[in-house]
Order: C-alpha cells, then structure tokens, then sequence
C-alpha cells in the first residue's frame, strides 16, 4: 500500500506557488498486518468457551479495532518547494541543512548508537532505511531529524535540492 512519489513534481492544493518534490505514507508492512491478524485471532480462543460465534465476533471486532488504529496513526513524509513534513512535524526549506540516506548497518547505527536524545524522530520498526536531516535553525535545539522511509535516496535528494 505504500503511497509513492509522482515522477514529475505535482501542485500542492494548499498553495499555487508550491510544489511536491516527494511524498509517502509509511504503511504498516504486510507482515504487521498478519500480527495483527494474529493478535485479533486471539478473541477466539478467549470466547470460545461461550460460543464460537462470540469467538469470531470478538476477533472481527478486534481486527477492525487495530486496523483503525494502524490506519489513523501511519504517517507521511513530504517535501514541497517551502517546507519539509514529517509526521505532524513541519519546517521551512530555509531552516534545514542537508539530509543524508541511511540503509542496513548504518541504519541501525543511525537509530542507535550514533542517536542524539534531542532529534526528533519518526521512526517505523517495519521500515529500516532511515533519512537523517540537519536542522539549522539557531532557536531550535533539535539537532536533526530522523525518519524511516522506503526511497531514502528519494528523499534525500528532494531535501539537498538534486
């Protein structure tokens, strides 16, 4: 279900004069969709006991219950000409330095070792690469953002303007 960019940049409705370079939504993963699956199967075995019909009733209603939840709490990451979006974050263009793409051990470092207590984060366990970006703005005491993405060199370009 991952949402992806347009090739060629679209308009943003909000604004006349601003264009998306990059957009995603960080959809759960199938694998997450078959945990919760998993969890929801749960209800049967709880109520089975009083009858399977409150077993599968119980299942359906947990299913329904995190797929709202997974739905209503993905995030998007956007670039346009004036700003940077992630999560419920949002900066001006002319605030940020440059972004660097991370995957695999770097990744991992990126959201570990090398992690600042002051960044902030928009992290999804289900997606690995992750997108560090320079916050250059004096009055902010966040270092530099860090975000999961599945196209980081996608995004990283969009944000160092290539």
């Amino acid at each position: 279900m991952p949402e992806s960019s347009a090739a060629v940049p679209s308009r943003n409705p909000s604004s006349p004069d601003e264009t998306v370079l990059f957009s995603e939504k960080l959809w759960p993963g199938v694998w997450i969709w078959i945990v919760a699956l998993g969890i929801a199967s749960a209800g049967i075995l709880v109520f089975a006991p009083i009858s399977m019909v409150a077993g599968y009733t119980a299942a359906g209603v947990l299913f329904a219950i995190e797929a709202v939840l997974l739905v209503l709490s993905t995030p998007s990451v956007s670039v346009t000409t004036r700003t940077v979006q992630v999560g419920r974050a949002t900066i001006e263009r002319s605030l940020i330095g440059g972004a660097a793409a991370h995957r695999g051990k770097e990744a991992t470092a990126e959201r570990g070792t090398r992690l600042n207590g002051l960044a902030y984060m928009c992290i999804r366990g289900w997606i690995d690469p992750v997108v560090r970006i320079e916050i250059t703005d004096p009055s902010d005491p966040t270092p530099y953002w860090l975000t999961s993405t599945r196209r980081p060199e996608e995004l990283a370009a969009a944000i160092n303007g290539k």
